[in-house]
C-alpha cells in the first residue's frame, strides 16, 4: 500500500465533502406539489408510516410493500429529523451517496497502490449522473449500492490481510506443516462483508446475487493465495481450511443479518401476515419445527415473490420510461422522474425543468472499451483486480437477463456505476504507464487522462441542469437529448 495514508485519508474524505455539497444542493427539489416523485410515492410514504408504527408499513389486507424494510427504515430517519418534505425524505440517500464516494476512492487506491488513482476514481463517481442522482431520490437503490460497495471493500481489505498471514507463515518456514497449509484464524473483515451483503438482502432481494458473486471470488482468492504460498494441496487445503469459514461468513451471516432486518416485524403485533400458523399456514407439515414467526415470515415472503415473478412488461401498453438491460451499459433508455414546461427564470418565455437520471455519456459511453479490456485482462494476463470489478459488475447485471419479460427500469443500474468507474480507473493506470516508464511515455499517459477526466467533468457540467431540475430554455433542454432514445 502507498505509504501517504494521511494523504489518502485527506483525499478521501475531501472529495467525500465534495460529493456530498453536490448531493444535498437543493436536495427538497423537485417535488410533485409537496409530494414525493416517481417511485419515491412507494417508499417514502412507507417510510413515514414506520415512524407511527414502530418500524413496520400499514398495509391492510394486501401484500404490497414488495421490499425488505432496511432502507425504508434509513429514509425514516431522515424524516424524523427534517420531516415529511423532499430534503427529510432524501437525506439519508444523499449522504448514502456521499458515502460511496468515499469508499470508491479508497477501494480504488487499495486497487492500484496509488492515492492518485483514488482520487481519480472519486472524481470520476462524483460525475456519474447515475450515482448523483439516485442519491437525491428517495428510494432504494443507492442504499443497496452503499451496502455492496462496502462488502465489496471489505473483502479486499480482507483478501490483503490473507495474504500477509500467510506470508508470515511462509517466513517462519511453517507452510508445508500440513500438505493443506495453514488456518488462518478469525478473519473479521470476511465477517463484516458477510453482514454488509446480508444489509444489502435487506434492502432489496437483489443483494443475493453478491452473496453467491462475493462467496465464490472470496473462496478462489483463498486458493490462490495458497497456491502462491506453495502450499502441497492447495485445492483440498482451500476446501478443509477455508470453504467452511467463508460459507458461515459469506452465507450464513448473511441470511442472519437479513432477519434481523425484520427486527420490527417480529415486534409487532399489527404486521401484514405476522401470525399466519393456524391461518394461512397449517399448525403441521415438514416445516412444523421451526418457529411461527419464521413460517410467517416466509408466507408473507412467497407472495411478495409472486408480486415480482408476475411484473410483466404489458406489451400492449408499456410504461414509456421502461428500458431493458441491454439498454443499461451506455444509458441508452435514460428515466424521467420529473418535468415541468410551466418553469421560470430561464430568461425566455418557456422554460423547462427537469430531473433525468441518465448515466454521464463520458463515463458510460466508454462502457463497451472499459469492460472489454477488463475481460481482456483478466483472461490473459489473469489480473485478479479487474476479474473481481468485473464480478461485482457482473453480478448486477447479467441476472436481469434471466426473465427479460420482467418490468424493468434504468435505476436497477445503480448498483454497477461504482465498479465501471473502477474499470475505468484501472484502465486509465495503464494509460499512464509504470512509474518506471520513461518520460515521454508517462508525459503522454498523463496528458491523455487528463483530457478525459477533465472531458468527463465537462460533461458533468453540462448535463448538471436536468439532472437537478434547474430552469432551462426549451432549446437548452433539446441541447440536453443528445439521442432520440433520452425522450
Amino acid at each position: 500500500m502507498p505509504t501517504d495514508r494521511l494523504r489518502g485519508w485527506l483525499v478521501a474524505l475531501g472529495l467525500a465533502l465534495i460529493g456530498g455539497a453536490l448531493r444535498f444542493y437543493r436536495l427538497g427539489f423537485p417535488t410533485d406539489e409537496g409530494t414525493p416523485v416517481f417511485d419515491e410515492k412507494h417508499y417514502v410514504p412507507q417510510a413515514w408510516q414506520m415512524l407511527r408504527n414502530f418500524g413496520v408499513e400499514d398495509n391492510p389486507g394486501y401484500e404490497l410493500v414488495v421490499h425488505p424494510p432496511l432502507a425504508k427504515q434509513l429514509i425514516a430517519i431522515g424524516e424524523a429529523v427534517f420531516g415529511y418534505d423532499g430534503f427529510g425524505w432524501r437525506f439519508s440517500a444523499a449522504l448514502a451517496g456521499t458515502v460511496c464516494v468515499l469508499l470508491v476512492v479508497r477501494i480504488a487506491r487499495r486497487l492500484t497502490r496509488s492515492t492518485l488513482f483514488g482520487a481519480l476514481a472519486g472524481l470520476l463517481l462524483l460525475c456519474d449522473g447515475v450515482s448523483f442522482v439516485q442519491s437525491r431520490m428517495g428510494m432504494l437503490d443507492i442504499f443497496l449500492t452503499v451496502f455492496v460497495l462496502a462488502a465489496f471493500g471489505a473483502l479486499l481489505v480482507d483478501r490483503d490481510d490473507a495474504r500477509a498471514r500467510m506470508a508470515k507463515v511462509v517466513a517462519e518456514g511453517r507452510v508445508h506443516d500440513t500438505p493443506y497449509g495453514p488456518r488462518l484464524g478469525v478473519r473479521w473483515w470476511r465477517f463484516g462483508a458477510g453482514v454488509l451483503i446480508g444489509m444489502a438482502c435487506a434492502v432489496k432481494w437483489s443483494g443475493v446475487y453478491w452473496v453467491a458473486a462475493f462467496g465464490v471470488l472470496c473462496v478462489l482468492w483463498d486458493l490462490n493465495a495458497r497456491r502462491a504460498a506453495g502450499v502441497r494441496r492447495p485445492w483440498v487445503g482451500t476446501a478443509v481450511r477455508d470453504l467452511g469459514p467463508a460459507l458461515w461468513a459469506l452465507a450464513l451471516v448473511p441470511v442472519l443479518t437479513y432477519l434481523a432486518g425484520w427486527w420490527a416485524w417480529f415486534a409487532s403485533e399489527t404486521a401484514t401476515d405476522r401470525y399466519e400458523v393456524g391461518r394461512g399456514i397449517g399448525t403441521g407439515g415438514p416445516w412444523a419445527f421451526l418457529p411461527d414467526a419464521l413460517r410467517s415470515l416466509w408466507y408473507y415472503s412467497s407472495h411478495v415473490l409472486s408480486f415480482h415473478t408476475e411484473l410483466h412488461t404489458n406489451k400492449a401498453d408499456p410504461h414509456p420510461w421502461e428500458s431493458k438491460p441491454w439498454a443499461w451499459p451506455m444509458s441508452l433508455r435514460p428515466m424521467l422522474y420529473y418535468y415541468s414546461g410551466e418553469g421560470h427564470g430561464c430568461g425566455a418565455d418557456d422554460c423547462v425543468s427537469a430531473t433525468m437520471l441518465i448515466g454521464t455519456p463520458a463515463l458510460w459511453w466508454a462502457s463497451p472499451a472499459a469492460l472489454g479490456w477488463s475481460v481482456w485482462r483478466a483472461a490473459t494476463r489473469f489480473d485478479w483486480r479487474y476479474a473481481a470489478i468485473l464480478v461485482g459488475y457482473g453480478a448486477g447485471y447479467l441476472p436481469w437477463f434471466l426473465e427479460i419479460d420482467r418490468q424493468m427500469y434504468f435505476f436497477y443500474a445503480t448498483t454497477m456505476a461504482p465498479f465501471l468507474v473502477l474499470a475505468i480507473t484501472l484502465a486509465l493506470g495503464e494509460i499512464l504507464g509504470k512509474a518506471g516508464s520513461g518520460a515521454e511515455r508517462r508525459a503522454t499517459g498523463l496528458l491523455v487522462v487528463s483530457l478525459y477526466v477533465g472531458l468527463a467533468v465537462a460533461n458533468f457540467a453540462w448535463m448538471w441542469p436536468v439532472m437537478v431540475g434547474d430552469s432551462i430554455t426549451v432549446a437548452h433542454w433539446n441541447a440536453e437529448m443528445w439521442l432520440p432514445s433520452w425522450r
